[in-house]
């Protein structure tokens, strides 16, 4: 597949992983004993398996205005894309934590999966 610009017209919903944002934040145990706000976190599933862990996390975002309903209808509608644009253009990305694109994608869709659970318990929609 031929290389073409990674170019995203709106915004996308693209959750990460608990074990991604320790990494990513490089949070150690203590870290996580404090309390932490979430910000722009999306449908990460950081809030929920955090907060089953016993973790103080709140998460704050404008994505959740929106129903649980809407926020999978506009995962759905922009996953595949994502996942196409990562895979023509997989050479500028890092493969340690994630082998390839499409171990990304089951990575990033159990994480949105997490959070839209999570999110349907909490708010009610």
């Amino acid at each position: 597949m031929e290389s073409m610009p990674f170019q995203l017209n709106q915004i996308v919903p693209w959750g990460r992983s608990f074990d991604e944002y320790r990494r990513m934040f490089s949070l150690s145990t203590a870290d996580l004993g404090s309390r932490i706000l979430g910000v722009s976190d999306g449908p990460a599933s950081f809030n929920s398996t955090g907060s089953k862990q016993g973790q103080s996390i709140v998460s704050c975002d404008p994505l959740y205005q929106f129903s649980s309903g809407d926020i999978r209808k506009r995962i759905d509608e922009t996953f595949e894309e994502v996942l196409t644009q990562t895979e023509a253009n997989r050479k500028n990305f890092v493969w340690e934590s994630i082998s390839d694109p499409v171990e990304l994608g089951k990575v990033r869709m159990e994480a949105m999966e997490e959070f839209l659970k999570d999110f349907e318990d909490h708010s009610g929609s």
